[in-house]
């Protein structure tokens, strides 16, 4: 299977920190947080297509054409129009199934693992301040109603974190608009449900790395994630 990571951003919430370097590749404990992801990888999972952009040479020069027994290959991200853009441009590269992630926040391999079982799939973490998050709507059989961005509502609720199975069925839908020229990932995977199946599975563990101070916590907190 392969798994496409989206790596393309700079991370402006790092403020200086990712002047001279990708959000992805700041370090934790003296190795970047893509090393982290690639190494808690399934065996399953044989090949990584990196999106990349800001500064993508980095990441290029890190990992080369395979690292930690996966093969790697790169795309290139040349105008940030969101998630469903970024993940258009691995249309001829993936060969069916395949598991999109967030280049920057940390998920564990179970996670990972859970979500491959399935043939289409959103990983949701629980919170009490869904106004911050995109939050998912199941049935009583857990699998995907909608995902409705940063409602009005009272939690606990399934927020959407950045960890998707698909296959090559999502590209016979339509890129949809989020505003800002960008294109929702999630938004689309919503379309299929009228089509398919879209299994919600909730995590057993998550972190996000939004700003500095995430990355401090997440130094003393890594061995959850190893």
């Amino acid at each position: 299977m392969q798994i496409v990571i989206l790596a393309a951003g700079r991370g402006t919430r790092m403020n200086e920190l990712t002047d001279d370097v990708p959000k992805p590749m700041l370090e934790i404990n003296g190795k970047p947080i893509l090393a982290y992801k690639l190494e808690a990888l399934p065996a399953e999972i044989k090949e990584v297509i990196f999106v990349i952009g800001y500064l993508g040479n980095q990441i290029q020069q890190y990992f080369g054409d395979s690292y930690a027994g996966k093969k790697i290959s790169y795309v290139v991200q040349e105008q940030l129009n969101g998630t469903g853009g970024a993940v258009h441009l691995v249309k001829d590269l993936v060969v069916d199934d395949f598991l999109v992630m967030m280049g920057d926040d940390l998920y564990v391999k179970g996670d990972i693992e859970n979500c491959m079982k399935n043939d289409l799939a959103v990983l949701g973490f629980e919170v009490n301040n869904p106004n911050k998050f995109g939050i998912i709507l199941s049935d009583e059989n857990k699998n995907l109603l909608k995902i409705i961005e940063k409602p009005k509502m009272a939690g606990p609720a399934l927020a959407n974190i950045g960890l998707y199975k698909l296959n090559k069925n999502f590209f016979d839908y339509p890129l949809v608009s989020i505003g800002n020229g960008e294109y929702g990932l999630p938004q689309t995977l919503a379309l299929m449900t009228k089509d398919y199946q879209v299994k919600v599975e909730k995590t057993i563990d998550w972190f996000p790395i939004g700003n500095p101070a995430d990355l401090e916590k997440v130094k003393t907190e890594i061995g959850r994630f190893i």
